[in-house]
């Protein structure tokens, strides 16, 4: 069964390198490396569908749907429950890409359900998917330092040395998508969290 993999960011130039909009970097370097072309679909997204990875025996890895949405996050539900209705994706095969601010900067994990931690675009997915039994990839952008806002923190273009620190990130969550789908996902949370 194919993987859905959806990036959560906000649509635009404006947020393009900002922390929030971590889950279209990752989705964008993930079709980048594995030779897809995201293409505007009618659900509301961009869409590539290439084969990610190699398989044992070195043969090609299986084709996996890579999309980010078009619209804002807080609404991303209404475009991630029509794509998996449109390829018949059922939950435990979909895998959301996200920040999260209670991660330590850099910090990849992976879950399965639980609570959406204020996050907005988990719970706009989360109603309109009518589950929360779906698959996270969970990238650290930690907290602000002093009293910056977090809105502020999540919104702001990164830069500098903080910047090659996020590609190094993104890179590593795009080997994690990688491991899911040629292998199995509790392994690769199991390899993923061994591994600090």
């Amino acid at each position: 069964m194919t993987w859905l993999v959806v990036g959560l960011g906000n649509p635009g130039q404006k947020y393009e390198r900002t922390r929030h909009s971590v889950g279209h970097t990752v989705i964008n370097a993930a079709a980048e490396k594995f030779g897809g072309t995201l293409k505007k679909h009618r659900a509301g997204a961009f869409l590539a569908e290439p084969r990610v990875g190699t398989m044992p025996g070195g043969a090609p890895g299986p084709k996996t749907m890579l999309a980010t949405v078009t619209c804002f996050m807080n609404v991303s539900g209404g475009p991630v429950a029509q794509l998996c209705k449109y390829y018949d994706v059922p939950a435990d095969k979909l895998l959301v890409v996200h920040d999260d601010l209670d991660l330590p900067d850099g910090q990849l994990r992976l879950k399965v359900g639980g609570g959406e931690g204020g996050h907005n675009g988990l719970r706009s997915i989360s109603k309109s998917l009518g589950t929360k039994r779906y698959a996270r990839l969970r990238v650290g952008i930690g907290r602000p330092q002093g009293r910056q806002d977090p809105a502020d923190y999540v919104l702001a273009p990164v830069t500098g040395k903080a910047l090659t620190e996020l590609e190094v990130t993104v890179a590593r969550a795009v080997d994690v998508i990688e491991d899911i789908v040629t292998t199995d996902f509790l392994g690769a949370q199991m390899r993923l969290h061994s591994n600090g």
